[in-house]
């Protein structure tokens, strides 16, 4: 499966109570099990009026039908190139 780095702009999402983060995210799974296992939800960063979401899909219209099915809004998605980390610094021998 791709990864992919989903944005999602929803207007005060960031001033969301934990109440409605588990309503949306309880939607959110709930579909995820009616698509099967070709599409994984792995975790959200919520920033300001975005959600950036990270999914495991085995293409973007799934993740675009989930945004359809869960009422979740999708701005953009983007493939993941490539995932890099501090040790990429690293010196190898």
């Amino acid at each position: 499966m791709n990864k992919y780095v989903v944005e999602r702009n929803i207007p005060g999402a960031g001033k969301m109570s934990l109440s409605d983060i588990r309503t949306v995210a309880r939607r959110s799974v709930n579909v995820l099990a009616g698509l099967g296992v070709e599409i994984q939800w792995v975790e959200s960063y919520i920033v300001g009026d975005k959600i950036y979401c990270i999914y495991l899909a085995s293409d973007a219209e799934l993740i675009r039908e989930h945004g359809r099915l869960s009422g979740i809004p999708v701005s953009a998605i983007e493939l993941v190139a490539r995932v890099i980390d501090p040790t990429v610094a690293e010196v190898q021998v």
